[in-house]
């Protein structure tokens, strides 16, 4: 990596690792769902204007919507909103990497090598680690991260499958098929006054914090990340990814007053082991980005 791609990706990690933080601070004057579908509706207009539509079937970019953004997100804020800690939050989430992993080697029957398999082995042994330390109250916005990471990692699959090209493209035009589904349920779940009551209400928190994830965390964040790839090899570009889940950890610490417990720490350190030898390898192995997805919240 050159030097200014070097800075590029330090910054690609700093704001994926920040979108965690923004998101739980938005969250707090808006239900978690219509606020992901706020974020979505950013995420198109005006970009499905400006950036071609991928060569894909509509069925596809449909599947991939509904996977890796509409169930990603929608499980995400809402794990947030039940009192998932946003670093942990990102940490968790990365269990897209072993699913990933796990679930093309069933259904698209693609080799995993023993390194990589130990690797989602001593990942998987980590986030049970930090579940353990949830206790009884924590186990379910657990779960729901849990879920939002199985969501993305069958969106993958998904991409990898059907041989999509990944790019901004697909980020936008997959988030046709988000932001209604996400009014629906959230219409469903808080009752149109409360949707109403938060829309008419909305102050300068949620905005900006729309602005962020939407604009500055997905357009920005993956313009970076697609440009290192199409310039360095996908293991460099990926290790900075890693970054990510730490860097959520340590400003939800030092912004939010979020202090992990040993246990956390413990865990996130095995898991961040395992996660970085099962990614690695395997994206050496591949010469190609582990993990083709569209969008990802973590970030």
């Amino acid at each position: 990596m050159t030097p200014r791609d070097t800075g590029l990706a330090a910054l690609m990690a700093l704001i994926w690792g920040s979108n965690f933080v923004v998101i739980e601070w938005g969250l707090q004057d808006v239900p978690p769902l219509l606020f992901a579908a706020m974020r979505f509706v950013l995420v198109l207009l005006p970009a499905i204007f400006l950036v071609p539509r991928p060569a894909v079937s509509w069925r596809v970019l449909g599947t991939v919507g509904l996977t890796v953004s509409l169930g990603q997100f929608s499980m995400l804020y809402l794990a947030l909103h039940l009192g998932m800690p946003s670093g942990m939050a990102a940490l968790v989430l990365q269990v897209q990497v072993p699913l990933t992993i796990v679930i093309a080697a069933v259904v698209l029957h693609e080799r995993v090598a023993p390194a990589v398999a130990i690797g989602v082995g001593v990942a998987v042994v980590g986030l049970a680690v930090v579940a353990l330390g949830r206790g009884a109250a924590g186990l379910l916005p657990f779960a729901v991260t849990l879920l939002a990471g199985l969501s993305w990692a069958v969106g993958n699959v998904v991409v990898r499958a059907k041989g999509v090209p990944g790019g901004l493209g697909l980020t936008v035009w997959s988030s046709l098929v988000v932001p209604l589904p996400l009014l629906a349920l959230s219409l469903l779940v808080d009752g149109p006054a409360t949707v109403v009551d938060a829309l008419s209400g909305l102050g300068w928190r949620p905005l900006l914090s729309t602005a962020w994830t939407a604009v500055v965390s997905t357009l920005v964040g993956y313009g970076i990340f697609y440009s290192l790839l199409h310039r360095n090899p996908s293991a460099t570009v990926v290790s900075w990814v890693l970054a990510v889940p730490p860097l959520a950890i340590l400003l939800a610490w030092v912004l939010q007053g979020d202090q992990p417990s040993a246990t956390d720490l413990v865990g996130a350190g095995i898991a961040m082991t395992g996660l970085a030898a099962a990614q690695l390898l395997q994206a050496r192995a591949r010469r190609a980005p582990v993990l083709p997805e569209p969008v990802s919240a973590a970030r």
